[in-house]
C-alpha cells in the first residue's frame, strides 16, 4: 500500500511541476488544459483503484471534481469554482464520517476555530471582486479545512494540506481583488494547491488503508 501512495503521489508532483513550467509556455490549448488536470486526476484514479467503502470512494470523489475544477477554470471562472465547491462539500462528508475519537486539546479547537474565521478574511481580500459567490465559496472552503483539521486523518499531512489548499485560493482572491498582480500571485497559487492536494490525498490514503474506512 505504502508504495503504491508514494509513486501516485510522486507521478502528481511530477505533473504538478510539469505544468507549473509549462504553464506560459504557448501550448495547444488542449494539451494546456490536459496538463493542468493531470496532477489531480492522477491522484483521482490512484484513489478510485483503492476505493472499497465509502470512504474510499468520498476521497476519489473529492479528488474528481479537484481535477475537474482545474480544467473547468480554464473555459470558465464560475463552472470550475462549482466543481471546487462541490469537492468541498465531499470532504466535509469525508471528514466529518472521521472525526477524532476523544477529547480535543484546547489549542486544537482553536485552531479549528480560526480556520472557519477564514471565511470573512477571504471574503475581505477578495476586495471589490467579493460577491454572494465568493463569500459562500469561502464558507465552504475554510469548513472544509477546519474539519480537515479536526478529523482523524493526520494533521501534518491532511491538515497542513487543506491549509495550503486554502492559502490557495487566497492568493487567488487576491489577484481577483486586485491586490496582487496575476504573475506574482501565479508562482505561489499552483505550487500550493497541488502540494495541498498530495497532502490531503497521502494523509486519508495512509489511514484509510486499501479497504476503505
Amino acid at each position: 500500500m505504502a508504495q503504491r501512495i508514494a509513486l501516485a503521489a510522486s507521478l502528481a508532483a511530477i505533473a504538478a511541476i510539469a505544468y507549473f513550467l509549462a504553464m506560459n509556455a504557448g501550448l495547444p490549448f488542449a494539451l494546456h488544459v490536459a496538463l493542468k488536470g493531470a496532477c489531480v486526476t492522477i491522484l483521482a484514479i490512484a484513489a478510485a483503484m483503492a476505493a472499497r467503502r465509502t470512504d474510499g470512494w468520498l476521497l476519489a470523489g473529492v479528488m474528481t471534481f479537484g481535477a475537474l475544477g482545474d480544467m473547468l477554470l480554464e473555459f470558465d471562472l464560475m463552472v470550475g469554482a462549482v466543481a471546487f465547491a462541490v469537492g468541498h462539500v465531499v470532504a466535509i462528508w469525508l471528514y466529518l464520517r472521521n472525526r477524532r475519537a476523544g477529547p480535543m486539546p484546547m489549542s486544537q479547537r482553536g485552531a479549528a476555530v480560526a480556520l472557519l474565521l477564514c471565511a470573512p478574511l477571504l471574503y475581505l481580500i477578495a476586495g471589490p471582486a467579493a460577491d454572494a459567490g465568493i463569500a459562500f465559496y469561502s464558507v465552504l472552503l475554510s469548513a472544509m479545512a477546519a474539519a480537515a483539521w479536526t478529523s482523524r486523518f493526520s494533521r501534518y499531512r491532511t491538515g497542513i494540506g487543506a491549509i495550503l489548499f486554502l492559502v490557495s485560493d487566497a492568493f487567488i482572491f487576491a489577484r481577483l481583488g486586485g491586490r496582487m498582480a496575476p504573475e506574482q500571485a501565479a508562482l505561489f497559487i499552483w505550487p500550493l494547491y497541488t502540494a495541498g492536494q498530495i497532502l490531503i490525498f497521502v494523509g486519508v490514503r495512509q489511514r484509510l488503508g486499501t479497504g476503505g474506512r
